[in-house]
């Protein structure tokens, strides 16, 4: 496609844009207008009628004669942050996927919630269906038990008020109260077993993670025939979690 004389103008004042803004980036405690025209090569009228757009828009901001980035510009770099530490957390989940041959899971209760952040599955291998919202049904599946057992009783008491215990399959636990006894008897860092709580057909095991002050937890899950396998499978897991408990503390600040 050919373009017209307008867009080929158009065009060069944004990759000149673009490369000011490269050039400020660059420089830490700001830097003038007359060199950053001279680091560009741009006459100086024409960058500084590019400057004062890029702080009119918010990219870059000036103080005393130098030009700094702006909040626009700060936001756009934390989004390419954000977006590199997720593939981070995804990456290391895919490694112990393919290491296990099981679906793997990981979850934070924040905000007094339960947050599935990240799943790792293959079509071989498919993550459980979330037929009933996981925040909700805290109390039936492996997740959920292993991250409010990390709670102390007043946050436990406050999630089932507002997320109430039901039965979601003939195996769920039954009441606030039988729950609550479940989640007392946990043994610090213990493996959470749920063997059809949440989903006919399915066992799961959740492994309670340490991050500062917040409840993390890594899951498996495997189909009913295979639960022979589950333990197995959680405590290799369990034993490599230490190695990649970096990549999965960066995702508190996502």
């Amino acid at each position: 496609m050919t373009n017209t004389p307008g867009s080929a103008t158009l065009i060069g004042s944004v990759q000149r844009a673009m490369r000011l803004l490269e050039s400020v980036a660059g420089h830490e405690h700001g830097a003038p207008a007359k060199q950053l025209a001279r680091e560009n090569g741009l006459a100086l009228p024409t960058a500084y009628h590019l400057l004062r757009t890029l702080v009119h828009e918010g990219y870059l901001r000036r103080d005393k004669g130098r030009f700094f980035l702006g909040e626009a510009a700060e936001r756009l770099s934390s989004s390419g942050a954000q977006e590199k530490r997720r593939g981070t957390v995804a990456d290391t989940l895919a490694h112990w996927r393919d290491a296990l041959g099981v679906p793997v899971y990981y979850a934070m209760y924040r905000d007094g919630e339960i947050e599935v952040m990240c799943v790792s599955d293959t079509p071989a291998n498919p993550a459980v269906e979330e037929w009933a919202d996981f925040r909700a049904t805290g109390h039936a599946h492996a997740i959920g038990q292993c991250l409010l057992a990390q709670v102390d009783e007043a946050t436990r008491r406050d999630h089932l008020r507002r997320h109430p215990v039901w039965p979601l399959t003939p195996y769920t636990v039954c009441n606030d109260h039988a729950l609550l006894r479940r989640l007392d008897r946990m043994q610090r860092m213990e493996v959470v077993i749920e063997r059809q709580e949440y989903a006919l057909g399915t066992v799961c095991a959740a492994i309670p993670i340490t991050l500062g002050n917040t409840a993390a937890t890594l899951a498996i899950s495997l189909p009913a025939h295979q639960a022979d396998r589950l333990m197995a499978a959680a405590q290799q897991l369990q034993g490599e979690i230490g190695q990649h408990l970096g990549s999965l503390a960066i995702s508190i600040s996502i």
